[in-house]
């Protein structure tokens, strides 16, 4: 996700810094970040034509958080994974600037929770990209308990600067997107895993029946399946109920480190570069 947010910020002409474990993943999303900004314009006509050269200039790959300190807005892409977030935002209340606020691109934790983790929570709000981020026109804004009016402005500003409107809602785990797609897309995995169908054939009725773009397995693809699994357990561990239970193929094929579209196989197979 971050490699398809900072597409969309260098196609509006944004500077990026974008942060990263290891050279080896910042390695991967340089590649991921190039190949996806030169085929932009084929699919958006707004889209301007960047050379490699442009893409490098305008983004600094680091392994080092306490370079995104000069940043006007810090949007944090962790995996849905809480220790992880908790390190993340503990440094990042020590090195950014006062005024700066920060968007937390999740799709299922708190937001009340992590801005627990900030000596003023007022400063986070959620923001709940979808992919391919630079196409998709609309954001999920989360309102955390403590996000203040003036925070909620600051991200409007970027989302503008985006082309991107904004549907705002409150602060519940999942919100609306992924509390409901998440049980579409596991249930999918239920009917696949009791042998009702074939993943073509539930994602076939989804999308010539229901009229959606992508069915649910090929959402849970190109998502990634460890994601999904980890979005699972955060729901299921915020309400206790039930409904959320992961579907043990799921868990089998993330152990199988078949993760879909970043590993190369999921429910489908792909060709990576």
């Amino acid at each position: 996700m971050g490699a398809g947010m900072t597409t969309d910020l260098l196609l509006h002409g944004l500077d990026v810094v974008l942060v990263d474990l290891s050279a080896g993943k910042l390695d991967s999303a340089r590649k991921e970040i190039i190949r996806s900004v030169r085929f932009a314009p084929l699919l958006l006509k707004t889209a301007p034509v960047m050379s490699e050269d442009e893409i490098v200039q305008k983004t600094l790959f680091t392994a080092s958080l306490h370079d995104v300190h000069d940043c006007d807005f810090i949007v944090e892409n962790v995996t849905e994974e809480w220790k992880a977030k908790e390190r993340v935002y503990k440094v990042l209340d020590t090195i950014a600037s006062p005024e700066v606020c920060f968007g937390m691109n999740t799709s299922c934790t708190s937001i009340t929770m992590a801005g627990s983790l900030l000596s003023d929570p007022s400063r986070l709000v959620g923001v709940h990209f979808m992919n391919p981020v630079f196409l998709k026109p609309t954001v999920e804004v989360i309102r955390g308990y403590h996000t203040s009016v003036e925070t909620i402005a600051q991200l409007d500003i970027l989302l503008r600067q985006l082309g991107k409107g904004s549907i705002i809602v409150n602060d519940y785990p999942g919100f609306v997107s992924n509390r409901i797609s998440h049980l579409f897309m596991n249930e999918a995995m239920y009917v696949v895993q009791d042998q009702v169908a074939e993943p073509e054939q539930v994602d076939a009725i989804f999308k010539k029946c229901f009229g959606h773009t992508l069915g649910p397995l090929e959402t849970a693809d190109l998502i990634g399946l460890d994601t999904v699994m980890h979005s699972l357990e955060v729901l299921f561990e915020s309400y206790q109920d039930p409904k959320f239970r992961c579907c043990p193929l799921l868990r089998k094929m993330v152990y199988a480190g078949n993760l879909g579209r970043k590993s190369g196989k999921g429910f489908y197979e792909y060709v990576n570069d």
